[in-house]
């Protein structure tokens, strides 16, 4: 079993996914997470292009959030669209960092992206609340590279 592998159980998996169903039930924002081992890229230009692949970078409202989590290199970025990263407050990103960072450290790494994916939810839903008319535009599935 690889590190990806062991990072979360099914069971977690489905947690988080569960998490993202909420988060976007009152926006029209998009989240996605997506795991893999190691990278040999800065981890920050690794997440954009992860984003790109995703085609997050294709939402009608520019509004998609990645968590991106290089597990074999203990890091992990939270990576914004131009839409979102526009209106949050400045401070926005840090403490999602920080969320998310205290559980890890407790090696609570499924409730660290879900108490992400919550905080990046509450925001989005402040800025790009659910319309009548939205869809969702991306998997809620945890992507592995």
């Amino acid at each position: 079993m690889s590190k990806v592998e062991a990072f979360l159980s099914e069971k977690e998996e489905q947690e988080i996914v569960q998490a993202i169903i909420a988060a976007e039930k009152n926006t029209s924002g998009e989240i996605r997470v997506h795991i893999e081992a190691h990278t040999t890229l800065d981890h920050f230009k690794r997440a954009e292009e992860v984003f790109h692949v995703l085609k997050m970078d294709n939402t009608k409202d520019a509004n998609g959030v990645l968590i991106y989590v290089a597990v074999h290199d203990k890091k992990f970025v939270i990576c914004g669209d131009k839409g979102i990263d526009k209106v949050v407050p400045e401070e926005f990103w840090d403490s999602t960092k920080n969320v998310i960072q205290q559980q890890f450290k407790e090696g609570n790494f499924k409730q660290g992206i879900i108490d992400g994916i919550l905080k990046a939810g509450k925001e989005l839903h402040t800025h790009f609340p659910w319309q009548h008319n939205d869809t969702n535009e991306l998997s809620n599935e945890v992507s592995k590279g």
